[in-house]
């Protein structure tokens, strides 16, 4: 009686202890779970357009939760959906914030006045870009409108300045990239998450810095 006595306790501790793990399995299970569908995922880059950062068939990891509790920055690699007639999400470097002054001039971005030093770049534009007037000129030539997304005077807080609400964003592959050149500014509530790591392959395994 002794002995019985002495293993039901035992057993009870051991039936807890499978329990408490059980419980963390479940725990991180959920957890997991949540991550990857709320705040997590994946993203496969399908071109060229932010060569040399990103190569053709890399897998990145995105936040998708760093733009609900904040805003894009100078420098995130974003990804968005782009003012476009397509369901595919674009990933670009965000240049130009609400309110900033963007120029390019001589293959040169310029933010405020200041030159952009940008050892992401893979060869310098080969056009100029000026927003005055209310307007992205591209080569002395103003995007349409109905193509390119500018919107109304209202939202600007200077003719030469980037709208309330509004990004500029360039891909680092600056002359075979479509962006912010050719279809304008991007709106905020279009951004899905910024791109943190290189993922795949392996041999790229690295954070991605701004």
């Amino acid at each position: 009686m002794r002995f019985v006595l002495a293993v039901k306790p035992f057993a009870g501790r051991r039936t807890a202890v499978a329990r408490s793990y059980l419980d963390a399995l479940i725990a991180a299970g959920l957890v997991a779970l949540f991550v990857t569908t709320f705040v997590v995922r994946t993203f496969y880059i399908p071109s060229v357009s932010m060569v040399p950062t990103l190569q053709v068939r890399d897998v990145l990891l995105v936040d998708e939760l760093a733009y609900r509790v904040g805003s894009p920055a100078q420098g995130d690699i974003a990804i968005f959906r782009p003012p476009l007639e397509t369901s595919e999400d674009y990933i670009k470097r965000v240049i130009g914030l609400p309110g900033d002054r963007i120029a390019i001039t001589n293959g040169t971005v310029f933010r405020n006045g200041a030159a952009l030093r940008e050892p992401y770049e893979n060869q310098p534009p080969k056009y100029d870009l000026s927003i005055h007037g209310y307007r992205i000129y591209v080569n002395g030539v103003a995007l349409d409108p109905h193509q390119a997304d500018i919107p109304a005077r209202s939202l600007w807080p200077a003719p030469n300045r980037i709208p309330n609400g509004y990004y500029f964003v360039l891909g680092d592959n600056r002359n075979y990239s479509d962006d912010s050149h050719v279809w304008g500014f991007v709106q905020r509530k279009r951004f899905v998450g910024r791109a943190f790591l290189t993922l795949w392959p392996l041999a790229r395994l690295h954070a991605l810095a701004t």
